[in-house]
């Protein structure tokens, strides 16, 4: 399942962000994505995790939580 995190704080690395969501299960990718010509954080990023189960509880249990002070949102992404 690919998840689609928004609301991400500027400061949020890709790593902080792997480190989340592996609480949960295992990780497929994890892609922060970045403007090409700043090559900073746009705030948001795509997580996917090859156990739907896995990944529900993920969103259910991180959607709506304060990270680097910016309360995330986490959404299936479509």
């Amino acid at each position: 399942m690919k998840l689609l995190i928004r609301n991400l704080s500027r400061s949020t690395t890709e790593i902080q962000i792997h480190k989340m969501f592996e609480e949960f299960g295992k990780i497929s990718a994890c892609n922060l994505v970045l403007d090409e010509k700043t090559g900073k954080s746009k705030g948001f990023a795509f997580v996917e995790m090859a156990d739907d189960e896995q990944a529900t509880r993920a969103m259910k249990a991180l959607h709506e939580m304060m990270v680097d002070k910016s309360r995330i949102r986490v959404k299936i992404a479509e």
